[in-house]
């Protein structure tokens, strides 16, 4: 009993010390998040590190083995990592826009289970056609995972809660990238055994863990707040979860129609973050494969490689290491600064840095290893770009699905093309063009923080001389400033009862301050 209380007493002292549950949050509100902690946050966590675990296997099994056994030479590699981006970017939009329709509690465990079989039988395959075809169909199950769990993660948290809940999601990525690495290390003893490479034995152990991780989804993931009728959470506690988020600013679904696509392509939001995202995600694309085939590369004075398989696999997750690390200190900073900016420049410059001294290379061994470890750690605030997003697209949830999986889509489209040209494995492990167009996007991105910011503020300062909403209500508001694209924000004040005339009714009408032709 004592120590069952001195437990309780310390998680009570984390949650407030940490702010991961502010001190001014109500007991029932706290018991409420917890739970969405460990059944939305837990579940959305598992499927991501699980996504990354099969995706990562493929170059821990190419530096293994698979290479010499498949004959993948020349830049078969990133053929094979093209095909997979083919089928992943394929059904990005719109699979975004059916999880705000469908019971994602079904929807993204059933991709679970189908990019999780295909994985089984990657570790099967005899042939480099075979591989082509097996890739695409993990890429194409795996399409609905990350931007479909990160639009529910943040359908369910306040915007005082996401950043550190979005760190927690995205160091699920850097994560499975590491397991990938260690399973390979450990099991090259398995090499032989049943007949079965090591670098096979990779993708069965990663299907073993990925299946079982779904069957969880199945059982405990619920859909968003509006829709949810999980039976882990009571009627009050749905009630809860709903209110507390229109409280905070987020508006409830307002359906999907062609006036969805003008409110999107309208908007300040779409296009900077969209561009922000690709260039903040492709700029330190040197700390993954690129760092595994350098370590590779290196070789001892009398000619002998440096490192063995299982050192350059465990070696390799250094940089995923760290960029756990900064994402979580970077989204508890920006938490309680209540701002995304001021990180995602100092990751930003950390970047600039890395890729500079990447591109000179002619420097130490120690000198561009730590460029790798800057570039690993500039990738942990990355996530900060989704934060800051889904904060200023709170008042349209369909619009904000679409803006995360547009980010996410041509990010896919980007890793499909440029790898192909500035990052040759061909060009291992000096990658030139790959390091100069990175610095490239590394500037680039510095520049649009500071539009963000700028764009954001104006409409901070617009909301605020906005009268209440008990006089909105009374304001005759046009069909044309109704329709206007590009609102800031939506109160919807709904004046008088069902048998209202029909121009009184349009009197009353969903008011949209719309940042364009009203005079604020």
């Amino acid at each position: 009993m004592g120590v069952g209380s001195a437990f309780m007493k310390g998680l009570a002292w984390v949650d407030t010390k940490s702010g991961w549950y502010p001190a001014t949050m109500s007991m029932e509100e706290r018991n409420l998040v917890r739970k969405i902690d460990a059944l939305v946050l837990g579940y959305c966590c598992l499927a991501f590190f699980t996504k990354y675990l099969d995706v990562s296997a493929l170059t821990n099994a190419y530096v293994s083995g698979m290479k010499e056994d498949l004959n993948l030479d020349g830049n078969r590699l990133n053929y094979i990592n093209a095909v997979y981006q083919v089928g992943y970017c394929a059904f990005q939009i719109p699979s975004n826009i059916l999880i705000t329709r469908l019971p994602s509690q079904y929807y993204l465990p059933t991709a679970e289970v189908i990019w999780g079989l295909f994985t089984l039988g990657t570790g099967f395959v005899k042939t480099y056609n075979q591989l082509l075809a097996l890739r695409f169909f993990v890429g194409l199950g795996a399409t609905a995972c990350y931007v479909g769990c990160l639009h529910i993660v943040n359908c369910w948290y306040k915007k005082e809660e996401l950043g550190r809940r979005n760190a927690i999601y995205y160091s699920a990525m850097p994560l499975g990238t590491m397991v990938a690495g260690y399973l390979q290390g450990a099991l090259v003893n398995l090499d032989g055994v049943k007949g079965i490479r090591g670098w096979q034995w990779l993708f069965i152990v990663c299907a073993v863990i990925t299946i079982p991780i779904a069957a969880f989804g199945y059982f405990f993931f619920p859909d968003v707040p509006e829709k949810t009728t999980s039976r882990w959470f009571s009627e009050r506690e749905r009630q809860l979860a709903f209110d507390r988020l229109q409280a905070d600013g987020f508006e409830k679904s307002k359906g999907i129609d062609m006036k969805l696509f003008k409110r999107v392509l309208g908007a300040w939001q779409f296009w900077t973050f969209v561009w922000m995202g690709n260039l903040f995600w492709l700029a330190p694309y040197g700390s993954s494969t690129p760092f595994t085939l350098w370590l590779q590369a290196l070789l001892k004075p009398n000619g002998e490689k440096k490192y063995s398989e299982p050192a350059v696999n465990n070696i390799g997750t250094a940089t995923s290491a760290v960029s756990i690390g900064s994402a979580l200190l970077t989204a508890i900073y920006s938490d309680w600064r209540r701002t995304r900016w001021d990180m995602m420049l100092l990751a930003g410059l950390l970047m600039l840095i890395g890729n500079v001294l990447l591109l000179v290379y002619n420097l130490s061994e120690s000198t561009l290893f730590a460029a790798f470890m800057l570039l690993g750690i500039s990738n942990g605030p990355g996530n900060l770009v989704v934060v800051w997003a889904a904060e200023t697209f709170a008042h349209d949830l369909e619009a904000r699905a679409i803006t995360l999986a547009t980010i996410n889509a041509t990010n896919c489209m980007l890793y499909l093309v440029i790898p192909l040209g500035a990052w040759q494995t061909v060009s291992a492990p000096r990658y030139y063009a790959g390091y100069l167009l990175s610095v490239v996007f590394s500037v680039v991105q510095l520049i649009l923080i500071p539009v963000a910011v700028f764009f954001q503020r104006r409409d901070e300062k617009r909301l605020a001389k906005l009268p209440p909403a008990d006089v909105l209500s009374l304001q005759e508001v046009s069909d044309a400033d109704y329709d206007a694209k590009g609102a800031i924000i939506s109160d919807a004040v709904e004046v008088g009862s069902s048998d209202e005339s029909a121009s009184e009714k349009d009197a009353t009408k969903i008011y949209y301050a719309e940042k364009k032709d009203l005079d604020f």
